[in-house]
């Protein structure tokens, strides 16, 4: 599993994978943050394109190019807001991941990079938040022998990157996993 899990400190939006996923609003018409990020390094074409998808709900993924990106394409996703933990946030944000990883396990993409989503103004608990995403990446390479070749966090800054192998050093043993800065 080693192969297969990366965490990076960097920009998501020059990420050299064949998918990066968007933390986006239920509209998929931009915002801010990663999602405003994003539309802003993929041009006007990504906002055209997510015209076309009528939204998305909490949880589930929709797929569009990557138009100026260096990624191919964009997986969006709409997480939970954080209301205390106590209206379902954990699962959907587990859908996410799940509903994310499953796309790019169907389109036969071999990377995919994932921001901390919901950790910005939505307010997820990033240690939470961690928790979910790694726990969810694992799980989905445990059980998928066509799952991408490669997942990686792409993290803002070097507290998040901490945050992130604090839960990759509960959920799996230090030595199978990948860790690096960019």
């Amino acid at each position: 599993m080693r192969e297969k899990l990366e965490i990076r400190v960097g920009n998501i939006t020059k990420m050299e994978v064949d998918a990066i996923v968007n933390a986006a609003n239920r509209t998929l018409l931009g915002g801010g943050g990663v999602d405003g990020a994003i539309h802003r390094a993929a041009g006007t074409g990504l906002l055209e394109e997510c015209r076309t998808l009528n939204g998305c709900e909490t949880g589930e993924a929709k797929l569009t190019k990557g138009h100026r990106l260096p990624a191919c394409h964009v997986i969006h996703t709409a997480g939970p807001v954080w209301s205390g933990g106590e209206r379902g946030e954990p699962e959907l944000l587990a859908s996410c991941y799940r509903n994310s990883l499953s796309l790019a396990q169907e389109r036969g993409f071999r990377s995919i990079a994932f921001p901390a989503i919901s950790c910005g103004v939505y307010g997820y608990p990033l240690k939470q938040a961690c928790r979910v995403a790694i726990g969810e990446a694992i799980h989905f390479l445990n059980g998928n022998e066509k799952a991408p070749e490669k997942i990686v966090f792409c993290c803002f800054d070097e507290s998040t990157r901490a945050r992130y192998e604090e839960a990759l050093a509960e959920l799996l043993p230090p030595r199978l996993v990948s860790i690096r800065s960019q």
